[in-house]
């Protein structure tokens, strides 16, 4: 039976693009070499045609599908489990951009696009598609669209989920639905196009997107801003939300210790501070009139953050390569702490409200408990989303200090849910949380859940042993 079924995958895509045996090495371990799964092989469809033949041939077969993009997921949801019944399913040739129209402002892009080319296109078209990640060079859309990815911008532009009109997907039993609509109105029954995004691939594979785009913003200003406490992040957000309204792009918090780990595994980044400060905040402006009319607006948020004591200090990029630097002391922060040590990463979202307090009291709760552990706390703090991260203790092997992670997640866990937040803001469940979730969600949300995931895949062959 497998000899049978692979040959005719075989017959579908063409040899060379039947992976097997230790040609399919990438496509099994997780981006954080976490974990190592097994598959029967990794197919690489061409098209929409070729996936639909792939699933439907998967359905008669029983064979278990994990689609996957640019495998850059941090949850262990784009890879095969130990069991090596499934099949990988690689977008990765599907990169064609099939149409892009200006006047309705919509690009169309296939699942296995890299982000990065998605932004360029965009750019080439004298428009913005504003999603923005460290990782867009390697991430797909498909990969964005599975998990509703979110960013650095969401603040102005919203989550793949706000950025996404229409979608092309190839079912559970291997139909196409051609849902590629470039409407901003649509009211003809239920949203299917919401219940794939965020899905996680596990109720069928996103083949293609019609994208939102925008205007491009006739200038952009980015400061770095001191500040002496998440408290007083907050304080300054409110005074920006006052002054800049939709020109707030993004707002981004970095704990002090977040720089010392960038600055000490990437000395060629350093803080353009003369002393150290407790907290910084990154902003980012987007202005449709000009260059002068952001920096008033700028100048007018940091002359009242600094009259009431909430800035400490601040430095303003006055080119687009000082922005960069800027910027990329953000985008740092995880590789710096990868090269630090192992660590246990928690991605959460809270009302934007009671984030201060939040780290106030967990960071409080884990020194008690854990002591020594240090924190590494970034985000972006204009959207709710912050990844609260832990790291060993000076002196103690991330090998044993991993050996208290479930401890640590259910500390941090059950005080976000305390505060009204996810556990989960814009990584997804995967298998690392597909449990954890049921401790927070309701008996009620579960079912409705469970019943969406029987109702598009009865078979369970859509990963199976992710989100529920």
């Amino acid at each position: 039976m497998k000899t049978e079924f692979l040959a005719r995958c075989a017959a579908i895509l063409g040899d060379d693009h039947l992976l097997l045996g230790d040609a399919m090495a990438s496509h099994l371990t997780d981006w954080r070499r976490r974990f190592t799964g097994r598959a029967l092989a990794v197919a690489k469809p061409a098209n929409t045609a070729e996936v639909a033949a792939i699933v439907k041939l998967c359905t008669q077969h029983r064979v278990p599908i994990v689609p996957q993009g640019g495998n850059t997921g941090l949850v262990v949801g784009s890879v095969p489990d130990a069991s090596g019944t499934a099949i990988v399913l690689s977008l990765s040739r599907m990169q064609r951009l099939r149409a892009i129209d200006t006047l309705n402002n919509t690009l169309t892009a296939e699942a296995g696009c890299l982000l990065q080319q998605v932004q360029e296109a965009a750019q080439k078209a004298d428009r913005l598609f504003p999603l923005s990640l460290a990782s867009e060079g390697s991430c797909t859309i498909g990969g964005n669209l599975s998990t509703n990815a979110g960013g650095t911008a969401v603040l102005r532009y919203g989550s793949m989920r706000e950025l996404t009109m229409g979608l092309e997907v190839v079912t559970a039993s291997g139909e196409i639905w051609d849902g590629l609509r470039g409407l901003r109105k649509d009211n003809t029954g239920y949203d299917l196009r919401d219940l794939f995004i965020g899905a996680e691939g596990t109720l069928g594979i996103i083949t293609a997107a019609v994208l939102k785009l925008y205007a491009q913003p006739a200038a952009r200003l980015t400061a770095l801003m001191a500040v002496g406490s998440p408290h007083d992040a907050l304080a300054l957000l409110e005074l920006a939300r006052q002054r800049c309204d939709a020109s707030l792009t993004g707002f981004e918090l970095m704990s002090d210790f977040c720089l010392q780990l960038v600055e000490k595994h990437f000395p060629e980044q350093r803080l353009p501070f003369a002393s150290r400060h407790p907290q910084y905040v990154l902003m980012e402006l987007s202005d449709s009139e000009s260059e002068t009319h952001a920096m008033m607006m700028l100048e007018a948020v940091s002359q009242a953050g600094m009259e009431k004591a909430l800035i400490t200090d601040a430095v303003v990029a006055s080119s687009l390569s000082q922005s960069q630097q800027l910027w990329a002391l953000r985008e740092h922060i995880s590789m710096a702490q990868a090269a630090e040590g192992l660590n246990i990463k928690h991605d959460i979202s809270l009302p934007v409200s009671r984030i201060a307090e939040f780290i106030d009291q967990t960071d409080a709760l884990l020194q008690k408990d854990f002591p020594g552990c240090r924190m590494v706390t970034f985000g972006h703090l204009g959207d709710g989303n912050l990844h609260y991260n832990v790291s060993a203790p000076l002196g103690e092997t991330h090998e044993a200090f991993l050996q208290q992670q479930d401890a640590i997640n259910l500390r941090v866990h059950d005080n976000v849910h305390h505060y009204g937040g996810s556990i989960s803001a814009e990584h997804g469940l995967g298998a690392l949380k597909r449990e954890e979730i049921r401790r927070y969600k309701s008996g009620t949300e579960m079912a409705m859940m469970e019943a969406i995931k029987r109702a598009l895949d009865p078979l369970n062959l859509m990963n199976p042993g992710k989100v529920v």
